[in-house]
């Protein structure tokens, strides 16, 4: 089930964009008149529920990497790594040069995991504004004002791309 709330901002706005662009493609396609043009959207449409299914995966791995980062808390690490710093100035010791380049480290996996969210949240927001596009050029294709073969490519091209992007953030290292 895709829950909106169950995911913090900016993924619970891809999500609701996402849900609101296949609502209006669903309204789009079921007031076209009935016969093959109409069967055809409906199947262009069911593969573009995949993709929005897809936006949904993705937001939610991109809410476990942001709660992640927050868990982390990379103010409370930068405040260890300044004491740190201090503390071997005054009295250098290999066990607080130990614990200082151990702190460095975790304030890098925070670094990158941020750096990964929010390229998430870029590529998503690229690809909510080619959906958004996608529902809005239905109304042509669904009247026969528009090529249906670009259209079904174009469909099938944003989908796909969705499949990589939630591979991609599947990928990254579980925090």
């Amino acid at each position: 089930v895709i829950d909106p709330f169950a995911v913090s901002e900016p993924w619970r706005q891809f999500v609701q964009g996402a849900q609101r662009a296949g609502q209006r493609l669903h309204v789009t396609v079921a007031s076209a008149d009935d016969g093959p043009l109409k069967d055809r959207m409906s199947a262009i449409v069911d593969r573009l529920d995949d993709g929005l299914a897809e936006t949904w995966k993705i937001a939610r791995r991109g809410d476990q990497i942001d709660d992640a980062v927050r868990r982390l808390d990379p103010t409370s690490l930068r405040s260890k790594q300044a004491s740190l710093e201090e503390r071997l100035a005054t009295t250098p010791s290999d066990d607080v040069e130990s614990a200082l380049t151990s702190v460095r480290g975790q304030i890098d996996s925070t670094e990158r995991l941020k750096a990964e969210s929010t390229r998430t949240a870029d590529r998503l927001r690229l690809t909510q504004t080619r959906l958004d596009e996608l529902v809005t050029r239905a109304a042509e294709v669904a009247i026969g004002a528009g090529d249906t073969d670009a259209y079904e490519h174009d469909v099938d091209d944003l989908v796909i791309e969705l499949e990589a992007l939630r591979q991609a953030v599947e990928e990254t290292n579980r925090p």
